[in-house]
């Protein structure tokens, strides 16, 4: 029987409303080309590669998937766990890497390598037209030629991660976990470790997905190292299908080895790697250091180039920046980041070295009060501003993205690297973000009206690259409130069209765990909270201490405490909306959540049985001992050194008094958070003799896609009004 209504449905065809909506833009030829992939429309999974030409304002089809692979096969292995690690639920072309000058991409299809042109040259096309955006949105260009076609690219094998040198005259790309160029052919060793990717930790928890990078000249590349022999093994089988092999792969699991990574430069001449080539090693102490959260390289004076790395200790209570020269493999020290507890990773674009040398960190503010900036390690900015990413430069301005005002939105600033001035390019309410190149930039703003993206050009046009998504089924405006000594940030959502003084059980819809904020402006993520709270409930969310985007003082009071800050705050904030909101029936509560809110609610039930009623624990990590090690170590420390840490976060041990209704969740093929934690928890359930609801999906991944989240929300309405009494 579907137990789906119209709206989950709805959701589950349109990947929740991201289908057909543009993505993953990258600028090319100096701001005059903007790439991006997008589907055909609402229900269309597969992305295609488009460009649109601020010449002329043409967006044009480069490459589609079903033209090019009208029988899709199946994803490398190492491509399909990276889209695990990103979050990539779209089909089709995943991801594509741009030449130096931005004319050309190159991209895998389903292992199979393609290249293709953006587009006319600047010089070809006769120069910027002066018809005006609307207009120019579909016209075809003054001087058009037909669209370059794809060209498919001889290869060893399956092909995984293809990246072009500056002017594409060479293409990296990895199979079987061994580096490739073409032309020419394997430059990395057979010696039994993964060459040119990254490993688990960086991809899941240091957002570092690569794992090869071009020299500015085309001729050498940085390759990673990367060698699992040490670490655990990971199975899954397919309960389903008994007659498939089992799948294993290597984790590392906190307190125990990380991959040893290491980082070479391949290029042309002598012995080494391969043949024809030379192998320098970039020389760190990788024992203290062994995490490589970012690689890069830059041109520097008279073509000579040089390569940035960002390295961080294990407890990530150091950051450190080095130089490191490919000629030799020697490294220097340019900038190092600490914190007592951990430096928080949340800030992208930083450390870097600005174009006239000065070193660009993040710092936290005296008291941390706010994410900072420091040049040279002086401040930049102060406690007015939540600093969140540095997008790059627009002129000789910083662009940055940070929160002035409520913790829940966003804005864009241009801020003065000499004089810390700050000037706003997108200032209103809502979650804005920003790209830019070459004095173009794309402009993102998010509220409660959808999604909007305009396009500036340097000589001030406008353009709006087409969004295909299916619109947004709900105008949602939670009531956002800071209570509690704390000022914690939650939400509520209230059934459309309720009667005041209609009483009504309330569900906690909360994430809680540190990196995430739920509580935002960006309106797609209340569409399922108003679903929610139309089926009859009170939906809430709360931001506890830990959570992103507050302060450092915020997030780092979760420091070795997850389960007791989490908690506390959780019910905190509960209550003190019960007696701000007469409607909210404190005697029916649920909870929900997936990953650390799956933990969240389990631990809500298991703990304050007085507090919550009901709760649907879906991939929750019972037993951090058993998780990765970059995230876990971070907020709790090694295993080894602080026992009593891990055994308190520990959900097992109250398993014997779980006194209310419990339904847990868990895909057989999750490999971020295993089974294994979900069914650890189920047995010591069964053996104290505690009845609970035991969902287990085979061939489901923690992303939990094509429409899997949508039917685990039914039965979830099923079990919440049954235990909840709701209507």
């Amino acid at each position: 029987m579907d137990r789906m209504d119209d709206f989950l449905r709805l959701s589950a065809s349109t990947a929740r409303f991201t289908y057909g909506a543009p993505r993953a833009f990258a600028f090319g030829d100096e701001g005059r080309l903007l790439w991006f992939l997008r589907s055909t429309g609402p229900t269309d999974p597969l992305d295609s590669l488009w460009v649109l030409d601020t010449a002329t304002g043409t967006e044009t089809r480069v490459a589609d998937p079903r033209e090019l692979a009208p029988e899709p096969g199946p994803l490398p292995v190492a491509e399909r766990r990276l889209r695990e690690r990103t979050r990539l639920v779209a089909a089709g072309i995943g991801s594509y890497a741009l030449s130096g000058d931005g004319l050309r991409a190159v991209f895998a299809l389903y292992g199979r390598l393609y290249e293709v042109a953006g587009g006319v040259s600047r010089e070809a096309a006769g120069g910027r037209s002066t018809q005006s955006a609307q207009s120019a949105q579909f016209a075809e260009p003054a001087h058009s030629a037909p669209p370059a076609q794809p060209k498919e690219v001889p290869t060893a094998g399956p092909v995984f991660d293809p990246r072009p040198n500056a002017d594409a005259s060479r293409i990296a790309y990895v199979t079987d976990d061994a580096l490739y160029t073409v032309p020419g052919g394997r430059i990395s060793p057979d010696d039994g470790a993964r060459w040119g990717v990254s490993e688990f930790a960086a991809a899941e928890e240091l957002g570092r997905s690569r794992g090869h990078w071009w020299s500015p000249d085309g001729q050498s590349l940085v390759a990673a190292r990367v060698g699992e022999s040490a670490l655990q093994r990971r199975w899954f089988t397919d309960p389903a299908h008994p007659e498939l092999p089992a799948e294993d792969f290597a984790y590392p699991e906190a307190g125990g080895p990380n991959a040893d990574v290491q980082l070479w430069v391949i290029g042309p001449g002598g012995d080494g790697a391969g043949e024809g080539t030379r192998a320098v090693r970039l020389d760190w102490d990788s024992e203290t250091y062994p995490y490589v959260s970012d690689v890069d390289w830059h041109a520097g004076d008279a073509g000579a180039s040089e390569i940035l790395l960002t390295v961080q200790d294990r407890l990530q209570r150091n950051v450190v920046l080095l130089r490191a020269d490919p000629a030799t493999g020697r490294t220097r020290e340019l900038s190092r980041t600490t914190h007592p507890q951990w430096v928080d990773p949340l800030l992208p674009g930083t450390p870097a070295r600005l174009p006239d040398g000065r070193m660009l960190t993040c710092a936290d503010t005296p008291g941390g009060a706010a994410r900072a900036l420091a040049l040279d390690g002086v401040l930049l900015t102060g406690d007015e501003l939540q600093v969140r990413r540095v997008a790059g430069t627009h002129g000789d301005q910083l662009l940055i993205e940070a929160g002035r005002r409520d913790p829940s939105e966003q804005q864009v600033f241009l801020l003065d690297p000499d004089t810390g001035g700050l000037s706003p390019l997108a200032d209103g309410p809502g979650v804005h973000s920003v790209q830019a190149s070459g004095g173009s930039l794309l402009l993102t703003s998010a509220d409660a009206d959808g999604i909007r993206r305009v396009l500036r050009t340097a000589d001030g046009r406008e353009f709006t690259p087409g969004d295909l998504s299916q619109p947004l089924p709900y105008r949602v405006v939670p009531v956002l409130e800071r209570v509690t000594e704390h000022a914690v940030p939650t939400a509520l959502v209230l059934p459309r069209g309720h009667v005041p003084g209609t009483r009504l059980p309330v569900l906690l819809d909360s994430y809680g765990g540190p990196g995430m904020q739920d509580v935002s402006a960006e309106p797609r993520r209340w569409q399922h909270r108003q679903w929610w709270a139309d089926q009859g409930f009170a939906v809430i969310t709360i931001d506890n201490r830990g959570t992103a985007y507050v302060s450092p003082r915020y997030t780092h009071a979760m420091y070795r405490g997850f389960s007791d800050v989490t908690l506390e705050d959780q019910v905190a904030a509960l209550q003190a909306l019960g007696e701000r909101h007469a409607d909210l029936d404190l005697t029916r509560v649920g909870i929900r959540g997936w990953s650390y809110g799956g933990y969240l609610s389990a631990l809500a039930v298991l703990r304050r049985p007085d507090v919550f009623h009901a709760a649907a624990a879906g991939a929750a990590p019972t037993d951090f001992r058993h998780y990765d090690t970059a995230y876990t170590e971070r907020y709790l420390g090694l295993p080894g050194e602080c026992p009593e840490v891990y055994e308190r976060d520990c959900l097992l041990p109250d398993a014997a008094g779980l006194s209310r209704p419990l339904m847990l969740v868990t895909g057989l093929a999750d490999d971020n958070v295993h089974p294994s934690h979900t069914l650890r928890l189920s047995q010591a359930l069964y053996e104290a003799g505690r009845p609970h609801q035991l969902l287990a999906l085979p061939g489901v991944t923690h992303m939990t896609p094509g429409g899997v989240r949508e039917k685990v929300m039914a039965l979830e309405l099923e079990f919440f009004r049954r235990e909840l009494g709701a209507a």
